[in-house]
């Protein structure tokens, strides 16, 4: 069995258990968090930071999460909604003129964060350098035609989802949605998450492995080809990609996701009230996601329970090759699994971040 290193209440031991089994299987470095009522109750890491298993993982590991970042990003949102700030209902182009062109008068805020604007891909062609140049993406965005009447079908925004509501962000505050993110949320909590990482925490990264086998995709052609591999750039560290290059472990995004699963305060750090915690369980569709392939219920930026888990009132999302964030705000919960390891199966996870749900349930149940 591989050792395992941090801190774990007795009723979550099975998720010692279920991360060293993780480890010993298909994972190389690992973290997982869980948090109840806003304090920590499991904070463990283990493995190692590449794949020749020489480097250990350490308690301050950073990685790319991929787009477990969405879940930070629709927070600020919701946050600023609840300062009334930012109206959800109102037109997109309220808050960001430019984009009321090709048909997008009707693009709500709430259509960003539920992949529902009808912009799931960029249309003209885009290089990876061109993700790294904010005017140039935002702008692409502000003059496509959405691919279909924004609000009534969902294709998930793998990458535009982060520019989208991060423009918004930048149109009502005057500040990145990096920085909003730093100086309002992390700075606040003390979490160790960065959407933009600076080069003082080179040295933390855990480089991402890429999965050692993708299944073929059908559709369009990606645009632009993202490679596992560009995560570890140094290029991508810097640049703000709000839906795709957050850079964290378990402990820091299940402590900033405590604020949501417990009525909008933590450690005593109020971000936003209860009522505009609800907000995220807003349903805004349920059906068969066209972009992803399968069923899914989206709220405000996370998916929603479809009954596959014990509480109702939970909400998720995970990163491109294994990562997962979920918030329970009936059990008052958060949990996060982090990994440098991809696997990718062609759907949304795999097994790891399943086995290690199941461990928190059997210890949250007992």
């Amino acid at each position: 069995m591989v050792d395992t290193h941090g801190t774990c209440t007795d009723r979550f031991t099975p998720l010692r258990s279920a991360l060293a089994a993780s480890l010993a299987d298909k994972d190389v470095g690992a973290s997982v968090a869980v948090f109840v009522d806003g304090e920590p109750e499991v904070d463990l890491w283990g493995g190692h930071l590449d794949a020749d298993r020489t480097i250990p993982w350490q308690r301050d590991t950073l990685t790319n999460v991929w787009s477990s970042t969405k879940t930070m990003t629709a927070l600020c949102a919701l946050i600023l909604a609840d300062r009334g700030a930012l109206d959800l209902d109102a037109p997109v182009a309220a808050y960001w003129p430019e984009f009321d062109a090709a048909g997008k008068e009707g693009v709500r805020v709430s259509h960003l964060l539920s992949h529902t604007a009808g912009l799931p891909f960029f249309d003209a062609p885009t290089t990876l350098e061109d993700l790294y140049d904010w005017p140039t993406v935002t702008a692409r965005l502000a003059a496509q035609a959405p691919a279909w009447e924004p609000g009534t079908d969902a294709g998930y925004h793998a990458v535009t989802q982060g520019y989208l509501v991060g423009e918004v962000v930048r149109r009502v505050t005057g500040r990145s949605l990096g920085t909003f993110f730093a100086e309002e949320v992390a700075g606040p909590l003390g979490a160790d998450f960065h959407i933009g990482l600076g080069p003082e925490h080179d040295q933390r990264v855990a480089p991402i492995l890429p999965p050692p086998s993708s299944p073929p995709r059908g559709g369009p052609k990606p645009n632009p080809e993202i490679p596992p591999a560009v995560a570890n750039t140094l290029a991508w560290r810097r640049a703000e990609i709000p839906a795709a290059n957050g850079h964290g472990n378990a402990r820091s995004i299940a402590a900033v996701q405590s604020v949501l699963a417990c009525g909008g305060e933590a450690r005593g750090v109020r971000l936003l009230s209860e009522k505009g915690c609800e907000r995220v369980l807003e349903e805004q569709f349920d059906g068969t996601d066209r972009v992803l392939g399968v069923p899914i219920r989206w709220g405000l930026g996370y998916g929603l329970n479809a009954g596959q888990l014990p509480n109702p009132r939970t909400c998720f999302w995970g990163g491109w090759g294994g990562s997962l964030v979920l918030v329970d705000l009936d059990a008052r919960m958060s949990v996060a699994y982090t990994m440098n390891q991809m696997i990718d199966n062609g759907g949304i996870g795999d097994d790891r971040a399943f086995l290690i749900l199941a461990a928190v349930y059997e210890g949250l149940m007992a």
